[in-house]
């Protein structure tokens, strides 16, 4: 809108020009006075049809260079809101992981603690994408071997590693 107020300033300018230029011409000197305003009328008029053209393009530039910008904006919008995406799944798939994991681990220790001869030492659970780490003691092999078969057991154990040292 701003570009509206400077283009009525150029064609009140053209047309007083106009005028102007008309009214001090040396070959005007034979016109009558009606003849000279009719000229100046024309005069004006072609500068004002030329300053409505001008504005036209301008608009137009106007516009067409609003809407790329409208459209480069969307586009940064667009990749800026899918990497915000991409990171807000990403953490959600770390938290549902580690939330995963703490559920085996716990189930884990659940089972071990059903046992008579597990519940009584201290087995060290730790759990990583599934996968089941024990270390610790067991009184016997026999034992260390059921500590594995009850971590693979659980619901969400890919793999059991058994680290339990026999001492008894």
């Amino acid at each position: 809108m701003t570009r509206i107020a400077p283009l009525h300033a150029r064609l009140l300018i053209a047309a007083a020009a106009a005028l102007a230029l008309s009214a001090c011409s040396k070959q005007d000197d034979n016109r009558t006075a009606g003849q000279k305003l009719d000229g100046a009328v024309a005069t004006a008029e072609k500068r004002t049809d030329q300053a409505k053209a001008e504005i036209k393009q301008d608009m137009a530039e106007a516009k067409a260079s609003t809407e790329a910008t409208a459209d480069k904006l969307a586009q940064k919008m667009d990749t800026a809101t899918g990497k915000l995406a991409n990171k807000v799944e990403n953490a959600a798939d770390k938290v549902s992981a580690t939330v995963a994991d703490a559920a085996i681990t716990a189930s884990v220790n659940a089972a071990l603690a059903k046992d008579d001869k597990l519940r009584v030492l201290s087995i060290n659970v730790d759990t990583v994408a599934g996968a089941v780490l024990l270390r610790g003691t067991a009184p016997d092999a026999v034992s260390r071997d059921r500590a594995s078969r009850l971590a693979a057991a659980v619901k969400g154990v890919t793999k059991v590693e058994n680290q339990l040292e026999v001492r008894g």
